[in-house]
């Protein structure tokens, strides 16, 4: 949603950070909202979440509510309430270990049969983060195979990332915060309710399309 104060509209966006257990996300939510890192951080329970505030332009400030959901939770009945109003996601994989990224599809089509966007009935924008990308182990993920793979799954696009040597990370935060904006616009005669703009929502069912790595 977004107020509006002084001619300065104020978004807030609530950005969802998924992946496997282990593959950097709370690293990766720490370094755009501290830009600090630490190999000692323990595994996320249940879900976390900060705010991270980006001045877009001279009058606009956007509010990331970033909730960082624990790596089992896909297999757990929560994940419902947490997706819930939800405008945008991060699905984290781990370059080193090649199951989480044959896993990002899985939870990706979990995010688009809970939450869809209201103003019209689509899949949330998801962009794929290809972390840890500074480990020398890391596997061969070619870019053609990685466009490839975001166009069967219906990803908006993907970055090589790494919170250890802060690489890609805020690109890749104003890359979906573009994506989230886009939609607005689309859909903005359906939003507009007074002075009050209300960008998130939920739904059930799965969305249209998909391919079978995204099943």
């Amino acid at each position: 949603m977004y107020e509006e104060h002084g001619g300065v509209r104020e978004y807030t966006f609530k950005v969802l950070v998924v992946g496997d257990i282990g593959t950097g996300k709370t690293s990766l939510v720490k370094r755009l909202k501290f830009n600090t890192f630490s190999d000692k951080l323990n595994s996320t329970v249940g879900v976390d979440f900060v705010m991270k505030e980006i001045k877009w332009d001279d009058k606009t400030i956007v509010r990331l509510q970033l909730w960082d959901i624990a790596g089992q939770e896909r297999f757990g009945n929560l994940t419902r309430v947490y997706y819930k109003e939800a405008v945008g996601a991060f699905v984290v994989f781990d370059v080193t270990r090649k199951s989480t990224y044959e896993n990002a599809a899985k939870w990706k089509s979990d995010i688009d049969g809970k939450v869809l966007l209201p103003q019209d009935e689509k899949t949330i924008p998801m962009v794929l983060l290809a972390n840890k990308c500074d480990l020398p182990e890391k596997k061969n993920f070619p870019a053609e195979m990685m466009d490839n793979y975001c166009n069967e799954c219906g990803f908006v696009g993907w970055e090589e990332t790494s919170a250890k040597d802060d690489i890609n990370i805020d690109k890749a935060a104003y890359f979906l915060v573009s994506q989230v904006f886009e939609r607005i616009k689309a859909g903005e005669p359906s939003l507009t309710t007074g002075d009050t703009v209300k960008v998130g929502g939920t739904g059930g069912g799965a969305a249209g399309g998909g391919c079978s790595m995204c099943g």
